[in-house]
C-alpha cells in the first residue's frame, strides 16, 4: 500500500494515460461493480484521510444549496451571508469553497473544522464508493485525483492488477 504523497503525485502522473486507458476500458466493458466497489471499501478502510488532507489542500469543494443551508446553519447566520463570507464562484465548477494558501478555508492542518456538517462532495470523496451515479460513471475524474489520493492511486493499481491491466495493456 503506497501512502508517501510524493511518490504518489510522481507516478499518478507518469500513470495518468494508463490510467485514462483503464476508465475507458471500464466505461466499454462490464464489470461486476460490487467487487469493485469491495476493493476500494477495502484500501479506504486502511488508509487515514485525517493523516493526509491532501484532497482539502489540492482540490475544490462544489457546493450544492442544501450544503450551503446546513453550513449556514451551523455558523447561525443566512445562507446569503455564508455564501459572502465562505463562498465563491467558479467559472468551471459553480459555487465552490474559498481557499487558503493552504487549502480548504475550513481545513485546520489535517482536519476539518466542520467535519459533522462537510459538504456531500467532501462526505463521499474520493467518489469510488459513495458517489451519484455508476462506478463506471464516476471514474472520469480518477486519473487526475491518483496523483493526490492515496485511495484512488491504490484502488486503481489493485483495479489493474484484477483486470489484468497493464501499461502496455488494454
Amino acid at each position: 500500500m503506497l501512502t508517501d504523497l510524493a511518490e504518489i503525485r510522481r507516478l499518478g502522473e507518469k500513470k495518468q494515460e494508463e490510467n485514462q486507458r483503464l476508465r475507458r476500458h471500464m466505461k466499454v466493458h462490464d464489470f461486476p461493480e460490487r467487487r469493485l466497489r469491495r476493493i476500494a471499501e477495502e484500501i479506504e478502510e486502511q488508509i487515514d484521510c485525517t493523516a493526509c488532507a491532501n484532497c482539502c489542500k489540492l482540490a475544490s469543494v462544489r457546493l450544492q444549496q442544501r450544503d450551503v443551508e446546513k453550513l449556514a446553519r451551523r455558523f447561525r447566520m443566512t445562507a446569503a451571508r455564508f455564501r459572502a463570507e465562505y463562498a465563491e464562484a467558479s467559472a468551471e465548477e459553480g459555487l465552490i469553497l474559498r481557499r487558503t494558501p493552504a487549502g480548504c478555508v475550513f481545513l485546520e492542518g489535517t482536519l476539518c473544522a466542520v467535519y459533522e456538517d462537510r459538504p456531500d462532495t467532501c462526505r463521499h470523496f474520493p467518489h469510488l464508493v459513495r458517489g451519484a451515479g455508476s462506478l463506471v460513471s464516476r471514474m472520469w475524474r480518477m486519473p487526475e485525483r491518483a496523483c493526490y489520493c492515496p485511495i484512488v492511486y491504490n484502488t486503481l493499481e489493485e483495479y489493474k492488477r484484477l483486470l489484468g491491466f497493464g501499461a502496455r495493456g488494454r
